[in-house]
């Protein structure tokens, strides 16, 4: 590993992009090679050991190219694969968890809501997170709701109806926040947020994601150097039509930041 080489970026689909857009921004020397398994997507309704698979083989072609990070930029991926692939190879590899921790930190009274898979949500990691800062969470699952935004269906009356049954349960309930528990959500945060209370606060893993990626390229001395801006390679298992459908949907995560 050293320093010039690019930081891998590892996702089900297109959600991740939303990471990728906010390390973009917060390390423009990098290079970036994004790999999105839109030929297998969703994982959230797949078993573990599937996911696992799926995980191992994508990460493995990330390796043929040269990385010396990886970023699973999936929480259904991070929740069963994280800890066997960091058994696996040595370089630094940062996973996503639901946001909760960052909720039940900065905000007081009413509940949580965490959106997420189904797989997500059944995860041990995921368990252990809510053991600790759960106390005034409620889990949401949300099963086919990744699949709005890789469609680009970003609105529109099959979406609001999906949001609007999601949510009916918890009118009249006080909410503290709402945590968007997987990459994908990001990009319907506007459809979102119609169905939601006025003002409610939405958090993700973004940011924290970014830092922790920072902090751990300073640790191993594998920042890039300053310089000319670093590439964005986007790869998918999908075919053209999904390659081309990466970039697009790069370009719209920048605009959303």
């Amino acid at each position: 590993m050293h320093s010039g080489q690019a930081i891998g970026f590892f996702d089900s689909g297109l959600g991740g992009l939303s990471v990728l857009a906010s390390a973009k921004q917060q390390l423009p020397y990098e290079s970036f090679i994004y790999l999105g398994d839109s030929a297998n997507a969703p994982y959230g309704t797949k078993s573990d050991s599937e996911v696992l698979a799926l995980s191992q083989r994508a990460v493995a072609e990330l390796v043929k190219l040269g990385i010396k990070a990886l970023v699973i930029a999936c929480n259904t991926a991070t929740g069963v694969a994280v800890q066997p692939l960091r058994e696996q190879y040595s370089f630094p590899i940062i996973g996503l968890e639901p946001a909760l921790k960052l909720a039940a930190n900065t905000s007081q009274g009413g509940a949580i809501l965490v959106m997420a898979t189904p797989l997500t949500l059944k995860s041990q990691k995921y368990q252990q997170l809510y053991d600790q800062y759960g106390h005034r969470a409620i889990s949401l699952p949300c099963p086919g709701l990744m699949d709005f935004v890789e469609r680009e269906e970003f609105s529109g009356s099959a979406l609001d109806s999906y949001l609007q049954n999601l949510f009916l349960p918890f009118q009249g309930t006080p909410l503290a926040a709402v945590v968007l528990g997987c990459t994908h959500y990001l990009f319907l945060r506007e459809a979102i947020t119609r169905h939601l209370p006025q003002g409610t606060p939405m958090v993700d893993s973004n940011d924290g994601v970014t830092r922790q990626l920072i902090r751990r390229l300073k640790e191993e001395n594998l920042l890039a150097p300053q310089g000319p801006a670093g590439n964005v390679r986007l790869i998918s298992t999908g075919g053209l039509e999904k390659a081309e459908q990466l970039a697009r949907m790069f370009r719209l995560a920048q605009r959303l930041l």
